[in-house]
């Protein structure tokens, strides 16, 4: 045992919190970061410029607290996501996990029970477990897949309170059916379950690849989350957001704390949806170079899934860590996911596409 880790099981924390480790990926000073799904290619000079004017402006007001309601950006986020949204369907915090925490401490808790179905986003069970909520895990196919079938059945055998639906999935980057995520909300209807659709990189997808937030018409125990961190390049200014009935924000708003949301938040966020168009023409870019992926990784007889997010997870790979190490001495950082045989990589610009895949073959060759 460390003496750190001496010093912090001397101090009278929550027997639930102890042996826990806190979320994180390596954070390593390399030339290609393809490890944590960023948006690689940044903001465009022009975004740059109007978010620099628009937070200027909200520095002559900085003695004053900020738009408690963060009006204009919740009005601008429904614009965005348009589906008939209003205002009062919007709901943001400080990235996406703030947001899913504000559902976890409005809705979960001791007593009550979150679900949800791995491989999938890991801080799930950690925003579980720091709101005293039980976690419990549903089985996936063996390929990763899951089905509106089996989803509904877990979902009624478990009955929890929460049941999260990450879509595309991280990590596998693989889009559920509309089909699932009715069956999971029909099937939670027993134990009143909250379900969470979470979209953080629902703008990577595929042409035609349904959202959720169809569905929330008549489904007040629906919440579709998102995020600009990743399409948006927001991912320093850290600004999540959701949509649901206007009953959900009102459950937020007794958990949240008072003017949660900065004023140079604020002034970011809108910055940047005014000029969402500028925004997501890199997305086109980064989904070009994550089929590009694909289809350079089965060519080399590698296993990627079929991806509607900015990153490729890919099996067949016998020894993960060495391709991972010999990545690294190339300056290339990709993410070893803990999945015997399999590694992830986040889509890159063009030229860091080419370093990744350029290096990966020499290492396959050897």
């Amino acid at each position: 045992m460390t003496e750190q880790l001496e010093k912090l099981n001397r101090l009278p924390l929550r027997d639930d919190l102890r042996g826990l480790t806190p979320y994180g990926a390596p954070q390593l000073d390399v030339p290609i970061l393809l490890n944590v799904n960023e948006n690689t290619h940044g903001l465009p000079q022009e975004v740059q410029d109007a978010i620099t004017a628009s937070v200027q402006r909200a520095v002559s007001g900085l003695n004053r607290y900020p738009d408690r309601e963060f009006t204009e950006l919740r009005t601008r986020l429904a614009g965005y996501l348009g589906h008939g949204l209003g205002i009062e369907n919007i709901w943001a915090g400080n990235g996406s996990n703030e947001v899913l925490q504000q559902i976890l401490q409005a809705f979960g808790g001791p007593g009550r029970t979150a679900m949800s179905f791995p491989p999938t986003y890991s801080m799930y069970p950690l925003l579980a477990s720091g709101t005293g909520t039980r976690y419990v895990t549903g089985d996936r196919a063996a390929d990763f897949t899951l089905s509106a079938e089996s989803a509904a059945e877990q979902v009624r055998a478990a009955a929890p309170n929460i049941v999260f639906l990450c879509t595309p999935n991280n990590p596998t980057g693989t889009a559920l059916g509309l089909d699932v995520v009715e069956a999971v909300y029909e099937a939670g209807t027993a134990s009143d379950a909250i379900v969470i659709v979470d979209e953080a990189y629902a703008e990577f997808s595929h042409a035609g690849t349904p959202s959720a937030l169809e569905l929330l018409p008549g489904r007040e125990r629906l919440i579709v989350s998102r995020t600009m961190s990743k399409a948006f390049a927001l991912a320093g200014a850290r600004l999540g957001y959701l949509a649901a009935a206007p009953e959900v924000t009102d459950a937020l708003r007794l958990v949240r704390l008072p003017y949660h949301l900065s004023a140079v938040t604020q002034a970011t966020a809108n910055a940047a949806l005014a000029h969402a168009d500028a925004l997501l023409a890199n997305v086109e870019d980064i989904k070009v170079q994550r089929d590009r992926i694909v289809a350079e990784l089965t060519e080399l007889g590698l296993q990627p899934a079929a991806s509607d997010a900015n990153f490729v997870f890919f099996g067949g790979v016998e020894d993960p860590k060495r391709i991972w190490q010999g990545l690294l001495e190339a300056g290339v950082l990709i993410r070893d996911v803990g999945i015997p045989g399999h590694l992830r990589v986040t889509a890159g610009t063009e030229a860091e596409t080419t370093a990744f895949l350029t290096r990966l073959r020499e290492l396959l060759g050897a």
